[in-house]
């Protein structure tokens, strides 16, 4: 362990740091019940991971990011909204396309795609999947880049949406007639 922390450059521990904080944000917003601190505790947790993917030299990464933020605020608001997503999905592959450095950039390219398309179309267990498949992206672009929170904090995220989804198959499955997406639409609103 010490022979790590000796050879960790600043912005590499800065980067560390900021992965752990984005982690901490993630466990507190998944924890609370209060879907408008949620949103807030999230958006705080991607400044972190901007700030992370920055301070790795992640720069597509980061600036995905950045737009993980402004997806987050429109999709709530303009749900199934094609031409806002479509719009949101142009903005991701022109930024992709100035930020890009190598071939592992896909993984962020792809959990933003997935992310956008997942928060703007979809509910219930297939938005699940899709921002469960979203975190798996994240997670391989943090493990690439070595940061260890970031890493946790979307293996967290996966795990989550596992377990959602596992919850949402057996309350469909027992209650065939009841439309599981209008459940968790009435328990976030």
């Amino acid at each position: 362990m010490t022979d790590l922390t000796a050879e960790m450059t600043l912005a590499g521990g800065l980067g560390q740091l900021c992965g752990l904080i984005a982690l901490a944000f993630c466990i507190a917003g998944f924890a609370n019940k209060n879907d408008d601190r949620l949103m807030v505790l999230l958006i705080s947790a991607n400044v972190a991971f901007a700030l992370m993917f920055a301070f790795f030299e992640s720069w597509t990464a980061s600036a995905l990011t950045v737009l993980v933020i402004v997806r987050i605020t429109l999709a709530r608001k303009y749900q199934g909204n094609w031409q806002i997503m479509a719009v949101m999905l142009a903005v991701n592959l022109v930024v992709a396309w100035v930020t890009w450095k190598s071939r592992t950039d896909i993984f962020p390219l792809t959990a933003a795609v997935l992310g956008t398309v997942g928060m703007f179309m979809l509910r219930g267990i297939a938005l699940r999947i899709v921002l469960g498949l979203a975190a798996l992206s994240w997670m391989l672009n943090n493990i690439v880049i070595g940061s260890v929170g970031g890493t946790l904090a979307e293996a967290m995220v996966l795990v989550t949406n596992i377990i959602t989804i596992i919850r949402l198959y057996r309350l469909q499955k027992k209650y065939p007639d009841l439309k599981t997406d209008a459940i968790v639409r009435t328990q976030s609103d």
